[in-house]
């Protein structure tokens, strides 16, 4: 896909039903730390994600440590959505979470009702349920577009090498 907003990018999706799906960039880092979006953490230099074009001036989080942080929307298997922000700024603040842990997002992806699925018609997105909980907080995010698209078989895998500007092949 060669626009910026989604180009070699992995995707979690959230929601995904009649009125439409959203989700959240996984390896498109921003230029920002969670202290500078929360003054009361502005010591914080967890790592801010680019989570789509949409609602940029909203904070998501993804988490995989329910025993920790309440009322999260389990969205896979061990993956929650969202849940007791207030815990989450005290969990931070007494350095009770760390980044392989948790993964912070300015803005969502998101897709009106069948939009999404005319775009996979179309071969737009290559769609999967097959990944390891882990893989979505590798703090190599360069990389996890990559390792991605390899574990989805030999039918993807020469993707990988394909270089981002085809003209520079």
């Amino acid at each position: 896909m060669m626009d910026p907003n989604f180009k070699r990018s992995v995707i979690l999706m959230t929601e995904y039903g009649l009125a439409g799906a959203m989700g959240f960039v996984l390896n498109h880092q921003s230029e920002y730390l969670l202290g500078d979006l929360l003054p009361d953490l502005s010591y914080s230099e967890m790592p801010v994600y680019f989570g789509g074009p949409v609602g940029n001036d909203t904070l998501h989080f993804i988490h995989r440590c329910p025993d920790k942080i309440e009322d999260g929307i389990e969205i896979a298997d061990g993956i929650f959505w969202g849940g007791d922000f207030d815990k989450v700024k005290s969990l931070i603040s007494g350095y009770g979470l760390s980044e392989n842990e948790i993964r912070f997002f300015a803005g969502y992806s998101g897709w009106t009702p069948g939009q999404l699925d005319q775009e996979i018609k179309e071969d737009t997105w290559i769609v999967t349920d097959k990944f390891k909980p882990e893989t979505l907080f590798s703090l190599d995010e360069q990389n996890l577009w990559r390792e991605i698209v390899i574990s989805l078989g030999q039918r993807y895998a020469h993707i990988a090498n394909f270089p981002e500007n085809p003209d520079m092949n």
